[in-house]
């Protein structure tokens, strides 16, 4: 292991008579300094986070490297969650540890918080990389932000957010190529040549010039957002005639109607056209496409790590904003879904005293990232919706809790203009022809999905019915039949409850709120 004892005070030993304890107190305070790094503070972070990448789909199919340098290398957590399916609510959660309800960034829009002025003067002042400048952590951030940053409403590309040192950040929407960065506050514009401004190729090189010009008496938190699988799914030259013959998965839900669903997943027609599955089909390639340029990335990353001395220092972690889906129940390509195909995310982790290969089943959620972090960092965690789930990846760095149930939610979205295709339908947004959509207005739920006792999913919309979904996910994992009029009602009314005690929580109350043992806490 490389060394950090450079980065962490030796510790006074007790004295004895007024004469310290020699030189072995020392050495075993130092030891102790390297495994119980929570003590210490000095390890590294690195967050790398993709945009849009399915779990439940093979969205890790494409990524052998990283599946081998991080998830091999450590853990793998196979419950993993966002705690709602939509990129900027979702990336305000990441770097904040909380629900979206505290946070109040409701979709990807100015109108909807998403880096908003609001957003700006409250949450984003005490976000992640805040709590580790403190820590004395030199900050990095490449990638794709928020969506709404460098918009001339939030502040423009000359505004930097709190707590970065080095920043390298997307203005505007997702790209590859011709696009603006905002470097340090000033404008960086990008074309179409490969060498130059394939976006995911940019954020490697900025970052491995990072990590040679870094202060090397001082640790680093690096954030790297790459676009990838993200639409427009420009994949780099070499890999554009990769997976030629790969199509979207046939199984589970896919084509499926949505008979006893929320109006919006009862619109679609099913079977879907042949158009309409050639068309995701090519997404489906092409998203995969992208992801091989994320795995050089993950690969060149750590092998610089490596050469700098500093890989067996650093705890590197992979997840994404959300999920995805490409024609489960006949809806084409998008997330913003309750299903399991959106809110499930890929995360693995490695890092000092994280044993290899371990596959962690104990659920986890994008808001236990930053708190997870600060715990790595030292740092005094403050009161977050989230909670670190050190103790599921290294039990021997103390004891933890295993959450055993949680909230998702989403706040639909309607366009303001009417689509003249869907007359019958107002309110809709992300509209495919026939008037598929994949948002409206009232597309707003929040869910309880529990682990322990039961394996359900509790659902109610915000709508003029208060549509309820509920799913057996033991005896029906995708999620094709609403069980809904068939549970007993007592049951029922113990999901609602706990569903109204979680859309009310903060802080430690997100924790643990268990409407009769509902949602009991296992002690790991």
């Amino acid at each position: 292991m490389a060394s950090s004892g450079r980065l962490c005070a030796p510790r006074r030993g007790p004295r004895t008579g007024g004469v310290l304890v020699p030189a072995l107190g020392l050495l075993l305070a130092l030891l102790t300094c390297h495994v119980r790094y929570a003590a210490c503070g000095s390890s590294n972070i690195v967050l790398i986070l993709s945009d849009d990448q399915d779990v439940e789909l093979g969205g890790l199919t494409p990524m052998k490297k990283t599946k081998l340098l991080i998830g091999d290398a450590g853990a793998t957590f196979s419950n993993a969650y966002t705690v709602t399916p939509l990129g900027c609510p979702s990336r305000s959660s990441i770097l904040t540890g909380n629900y979206p309800h505290n946070h109040a960034v409701r979709n990807d829009s100015l109108s909807g918080n998403c880096s908003s002025p609001l957003w700006q003067k409250g949450p984003e002042s005490s976000a992640l990389p805040v709590y580790l400048k403190k820590q004395k952590y030199q900050t990095f951030f490449a990638g794709k932000y928020l969506e709404q940053y460098g918009a001339k409403e939030a502040g423009g590309f000359a505004r930097i957010p709190p707590g970065w040192d080095f920043w390298h950040a997307l203005v505007g929407g997702d790209h590859y190529y011709n696009y603006s960065l905002s470097v340090n506050g000033v404008e960086e514009k990008h074309g179409d040549s490969y060498e130059k401004d394939y976006f995911t190729d940019l954020i490697l090189n900025r970052s491995l010039a990072f990590l040679d010009k870094r202060s090397p008496g001082q640790p680093f938190f690096m954030m790297l957002s790459p676009p990838a699988p993200h639409a427009p799914w420009t994949a780099a030259p070499q890999y554009q005639k990769e997976f030629s013959d790969v199509k979207a998965p046939r199984d589970g839900s896919f084509n499926k109607p949505g008979t006893d669903k929320h109006w919006l997943l009862r619109q679609p027609a099913n079977p879907m056209a042949s158009s309409s599955v050639n068309f995701l089909d090519d997404v489906y390639r092409k998203r995969w496409q992208t992801l091989l340029s994320v795995d050089d990335m993950v690969e060149k990353l750590v092998k610089k790590l490596d050469n700098l001395k500093e890989l067996n220092n650093t705890y590197i972690f992979y997840t994404s904003d959300n999920g995805y889906h490409t024609g489960q129940f006949s809806l084409p390509i998008d997330k913003r879904q309750l299903y399991e195909f959106d809110i499930r995310i890929p995360l693995m982790v490695r890092g000092p005293g994280i044993a290899p290969k371990q596959i962690v089943k104990a659920p986890v959620l994008n808001i236990d990232l930053a708190p997870t972090m600060l715990g790595i960092s030292g740092s005094d965690v403050p009161i977050m919706d989230g909670q670190s789930f050190l103790s599921q990846m290294a039990p021997s760095l103390g004891n933890g809790t295993s959450r055993m149930c949680f909230l998702i939610e989403h706040a639909g979205e309607g366009s303001p203009v009417a689509d003249p295709t869907c007359a019958k339908s107002p309110g809709v947004y992300q509209c495919f022809p026939n008037c598929v959509c994949e948002d409206a207005s009232n597309n707003t739920y929040a869910c309880v999905r529990t682990f322990v006792g039961h394996n359900l999913q509790y659902c109610q919309f915000a709508d003029k019915e208060d549509f309820v979904e509920m799913y057996n996910l033991t005896s029906d994992a995708s999620q094709l039949e609403n069980i809904v009029k068939k549970v007993d009602p007592a049951l029922l009314q113990e999901m609602n409850q706990q569903l109204i005690k979680f859309l009310s929580c903060a802080g430690s109350s997100c924790h643990d709120n268990s409407v009769n043992g509902l949602c009991q806490r296992s002690t790991k």
